[in-house]
């Protein structure tokens, strides 16, 4: 945590001397000096002076694990395992799954500032600029197989929705399978990665990216119309601490809810919340592509549609890409 370490000790306006971010951090010099190269190789702004010490050139606003985990309602504290705040990662997804396979107990939750191989669904890419969103990952496990987990991502996004009501947000809606939106600008994903037996016990980790306080700049590199919760909200934005506390206090209850009931209790939400239901889209499937009307998810979670010939069918996620029509 030493990059930790250093970031905090800059939290301030005002340049810190290199003897004072020493005696802050425990460091040594030539430690402090790495680390300052790694913060600036993520994307960190440091200015330093000879003389006069190093600044951030902008405030960070660092997830604290300590305040997290109190800030949690104690319904929720109570599922919770373990949780931790790394500054940089390939994937919290992929170190659950490994830590899965080592046997992590259930309500594992792991964050971090930053993520190298962040990915969304169908291997895409996730951008993750250190310090801009909230990118975390829930292990959970289940005793009824792979099998009954269809509809996770579904209630999930319903979780994630709660919580971004809960800060004040009332402005957006859920497009079928994994994505939070504001008009049509895409607010938050959900990756949902399962591994165990297709009937016996089995286990889900559950990830969700939510752009908080995205600059021009680093919103550059993502390939699609986005926003984060900062605009929406103002200057009513909290610390991405309270954000995060505010998404795992929403997901750890709603998991333990799915394990029992499956997604039945969560329809009602995604319905009165589907941001596709009576509007045309395109399908894309591999090259090809048609255009269907959306006529909202059935009781498993599916898509229904009526194609232009008035065929309809209930589409599962898998290999399925689905684009709103612009103009719609």
């Amino acid at each position: 945590m030493s990059l930790h370490a250093v970031l905090d000790a800059l939290a301030g306006t005002d340049p810190v001397p290199m003897s004072e971010l020493a005696r802050r951090t425990g460091l040594a010099r030539a430690a402090i000096t790495t680390q300052v190269a790694r913060a600036r190789a993520l994307g960190v702004r440091i200015e330093s002076r000879r003389g006069v010490g190093y600044r951030l050139s902008a405030p960070l606003d660092l997830l604290d694990a300590v305040a997290l985990r109190r800030a949690l309602p104690a319904a929720s504290r109570r599922l919770l395992a373990g949780l931790d705040v790394v500054p940089t990662i390939d994937s919290t997804n992929s170190e659950l799954l490994r830590c899965a396979a080592d046997g992590a107990p259930s309500g594992t939750v792991l964050l971090a500032e930053h993520q190298g191989a962040g990915r969304g669904r169908r291997g895409r890419a996730w951008q993750s600029p250190f310090g801009a969103q909230v990118c975390l990952s829930i292990l959970w496990r289940f005793p009824r197989g792979t099998a009954a987990l269809g509809g996770l991502s579904l209630a999930v996004g319903v979780a994630v929705q709660r919580a971004i009501a809960q800060l004040g947000s009332g402005a957006t809606a859920l497009k079928w399978p994994n994505d939070v939106v504001a008009g049509e600008r895409k607010l938050a994903g959900v990756l949902v990665e399962a591994g165990g037996e297709p009937t016996g016990p089995c286990h889900a980790v559950v990830g969700v990216g939510l752009n908080a306080r995205l600059t021009a700049a680093q919103g550059a590199a993502i390939d699609q119309p986005w926003t984060d919760l900062a605009t929406l909200l103002g200057t009513a934005m909290p610390a991405r601490t309270q954000v995060a506390a505010t998404l795992v206090g929403a997901l750890l209850p709603a998991l333990e809810q799915f394990a029992l009931e499956g997604l039945a209790p969560f329809l009602p939400e995604w319905r009165a919340h589907d941001a596709l239901a009576g509007r045309e889209v395109d399908l894309h499937e591999g090259p090809d592509q048609q255009t269907a009307m959306v006529l909202g998810i059935d009781a498993q979670g599916l898509l229904r549609v009526r194609d232009r010939a008035g065929r309809e069918r209930a589409l599962a996620s898998a290999g399925f890409s689905v684009r709103p029509i612009p103009g719609d």
